[in-house]
């Protein structure tokens, strides 16, 4: 849910102007604050969050609209004695990230983020700890793989950006190798492992201001660039020695079977941000296998976008609600059962996975914006409710579209940008 809003944040202040000219910056803040208004009521201290509310296990023995829910509900919080700091310093990056969205919109919300985000990220930093070891629960779902390393750099990085102090940009050079943003070279970016994200930003940042920046500060920030440089060439197969995602025989970038649209979406968010930096400073991008330029980034993230909205041996759409044919048994809860207003009889967890789980029919709600998990390796999908490594909906999905589809909206019908 942080890592949503973070990139929901980042995708507002890369892309607010074509999402404004779309008609949706609006809702884009209102979806922003939703999330951040909830960060703040479960931030009760500066040294508690409570990260988590019911559990895996019950959830998924449970087949319920959200109307008849009867799973556990209980809470769970990180503190000083059992810490978390990825959740934490991702929590910090969201509110930090959006404390800039708000600035000149709602002055008073964005300094009051901005307090949370220091708080938390402090609290991150000064009790070090992993999760999912203080939260027993989230390991089978939500395990923590890159360890917090990149939750707190990402912090750091988001908040230098929003208030400009040094302290945090001096925290993002000093913990370069230690916490792993200058040494560890990703070919995938997701809510877990987000080094890449980290590492395109503080490119960003050198970008903009490598000039006027200090010696050390520079010369850490171009190690960090390398290892962006080496997750989007990894991306654009122009890496040496199997070091590239590999693709689908239709061309889609392809990490790992289980909702792996994710890293579709997020490398196409990083193509498309890196193409406008790089446009902007009048670089290109040095390969181990050629040199790109800008337009060669933003052509292969268009080809992902193409694939996302239908352009794909099986022509179907998994932006659920968009184009003719897009997956009908998208694997939710909510999507899948008769309202309360047309049915008010009780549906319990049981029988929602007979009356509900198990049909053939499509579901009765269209989770419309919603992207599903999408297809195999060979391109092939299966529209089947049970199939939740395909047809589960997360939010993250969504949430790193949201610009790019802007920009392609503002740009759509000028001829140099085509797919590869």
């Amino acid at each position: 849910m942080a890592f949503t809003i973070t990139m929901l944040s980042w995708s507002v202040l890369e892309y607010g102007e074509e999402i404004a000219a779309a008609g949706e910056i609006e809702h884009a803040m209102e979806a922003i604050k939703w999330g951040t208004d909830y960060f703040i009521k479960a931030h009760t201290h500066s040294n508690v969050l409570w990260i988590q509310v019911g559990d895996g296990d019950t959830d998924h023995d449970c087949w319920q609209r959200p109307e008849d829910m009867t799973t556990s509900r209980k809470a769970y919080k990180i503190d000083a004695e059992n810490p978390g700091s990825e959740v934490a310093g991702e929590t910090a990056a969201a509110m930090a990230a959006a404390s800039i969205v708000f600035r000149t919109s709602n002055p008073r919300y964005s300094r009051l983020l901005l307090h949370h985000a220091r708080q938390l990220f402090e609290f991150g930093d000064k009790y070090p700890g992993r999760y999912d070891r203080s939260v027993g629960v989230a390991k089978n779902y939500y395990p923590s793989v890159s360890g917090y390393g990149d939750e707190l750099l990402w912090a750091a990085l988001w908040l230098h950006r929003a208030t400009g102090r040094e302290e945090y940009l001096e925290y993002v050079v000093n913990n370069a190798f230690r916490l792993g943003g200058a040494s560890w070279a990703i070919s995938e970016f997701s809510w877990d492992i987000k080094y890449a994200g980290l590492q395109v930003l503080a490119s960003k940042l050198l970008m903009e201001e490598g000039a006027s920046l200090h010696e050390k500060h520079r010369s850490t920030l171009e190690q960090y660039r390398s290892k962006a440089e080496h997750y989007l060439c990894s991306s654009l197969n122009k890496n040496k020695n199997g070091g590239n995602v590999r693709r689908t025989p239709g061309g889609l970038l392809y990490v790992r079977q289980w909702n792996n649209m994710q890293y579709v979406t997020g490398a196409t968010f990083l193509l498309t941000a890196f193409s406008d930096y790089l446009a902007s400073s009048g670089e290109v991008l040095h390969c181990p296998q050629g040199t790109l330029g800008p337009e060669d980034l933003l052509s292969f993230a268009k080809s992902q976008v193409d694939y996302i909205l239908g352009a794909n041996p099986m022509g179907i759409s998994y932006l659920v609600g968009f184009g003719p044919k897009f997956p009908g048994r998208v694997h939710h809860r909510a999507a899948s059962s008769i309202s309360y207003k047309e049915d008010k009889a009780f549906i319990g967890c049981m029988q929602g996975y007979d009356s509900w789980f198990g049909r053939q029919k499509e579901n009765p709600h269209i989770l419309v914006g919603a992207v599903v998990g999408g297809p195999d390796a060979n391109d092939v999908f299966r529209d089947v409710r049970g199939n939740y490594m395909q047809t589960e909906a997360c939010t993250y999905n969504t949430a790193t579209l949201v610009g790019v589809f802007a920009k392609f909206d503002r740009l759509e019908g000028q001829p140099q940008i085509s797919s590869c």
